[in-house]
């Protein structure tokens, strides 16, 4: 049985074909004359048929050479398709894409992530996943193309890229008794009860362990899956709440709340817009993953470093 055909092989047979000349099918294809002589060996013994034959100065074509040459054209032709990179063009896109995020995004983010690619994608479709903390499941199950996420590690075979970093601090109402007190410390932070966002990324457990530590823990009086919701019950209590430094200035200038630092507490942030690595040559999830990044980047970086006179 004939072994299968190598590409170099098919291209040499192309040549001979449409030259029926062995120079002319050699300087084609940058080969020496003896090189392609090599290469009719090989084919004739492939296709166990003689398929250039000699007559005078010239070859001629055997019946089944001619078959071949009616074929070949679009089989390497198909072959080339094959080695294109894949294009895409998001006027005519009509995929859906998974996005998995925290309420604090599709409130405040997704309307810009849209401002972006709608005008350039109308067809495309946006699908909006909450996201609880370690799920990475829904990338390898493919029910999220997307997540943004805080995260230390992750697992094999997921792709991300940093969207920064910031520090923990603790929001309080305008009229809280710490509101005015220079620091914040550690006693102060343990002597009052809290409040906690209870879905999305891990937002405060570092807090829990790092006080577990050292033998000590707080008052968690209310937990709540909502952003809008924890800062509406922390604007009207004595609740304290911890928070990434970029989310509590932006809620500090929407709310009755003011953020301060936390020093005692060593902790950093660690923003990540993860894939699965199966989609990340997609041209498509490309396109569709720069834009994302570049509004989740600029809301992170955007937002001025806090100051005791915010």
């Amino acid at each position: 049985m004939p072994l299968p055909l190598n590409l170099n092989l098919l291209r040499s047979l192309e040549a001979l074909l449409e030259t029926r000349n062995l120079t002319h099918s050699a300087d084609r294809l940058g080969l020496t004359q003896s090189a392609m002589s090599r290469h009719l060996v090989q084919l004739r013994a492939q296709f166990q048929d003689p398929l250039l034959l000699r007559e005078g100065q010239r070859f001629v074509l055997t019946e089944r050479a001619e078959e071949l040459r009616l074929g070949l054209k679009t089989v390497l032709e198909q072959v080339e398709r094959l080695y294109q990179p894949p294009q895409f063009d998001p006027a005519v896109c009509e995929r859906e894409f998974s996005f998995a995020g925290s309420d604090y995004l599709a409130e405040y983010m997704l309307p810009d992530i849209l401002d972006r690619v709608l005008p350039q994608a109308p067809d495309m479709r946006l699908k909006f996943l909450p996201w609880q903390a370690g799920r990475f499941d829904m990338l390898v199950d493919g029910s999220a193309d997307l997540v943004s996420t805080i995260a230390d590690e992750v697992p094999d075979n997921i792709y991300g890229k940093s969207l920064g970093q910031d520090q923990p601090m603790c929001v309080m109402a305008d009229d809280h008794p710490l509101r005015n007190k220079p620091a914040l410390e550690r006693d102060d932070y343990l002597a009052w009860p809290h409040a906690r966002v209870s879905s999305a990324s891990d937002k405060d457990g570092f807090v829990d362990i790092q006080l577990a530590q050292q033998g000590q823990s707080r008052q968690i009086r209310i937990a709540t899956p909502y952003f809008v919701s924890a800062l509406s019950i922390v604007s009207r209590s004595q609740l304290l709440l911890t928070l990434p430094e970029h989310l509590a200035i932006r809620f500090q200038r929407q709310f009755p709340v003011h953020a301060k630092p936390m020093p005692f507490i060593d902790y950093t942030y660690r923003y990540w817009l993860l894939w699965h690595g199966r989609a990340d040559k997609d041209p498509a999830h490309r396109w569709f993953r720069g834009h994302v990044f570049d509004v989740l980047h600029h809301s992170i970086h955007g937002v001025s470093k806090y100051s005791e006179n915010a």
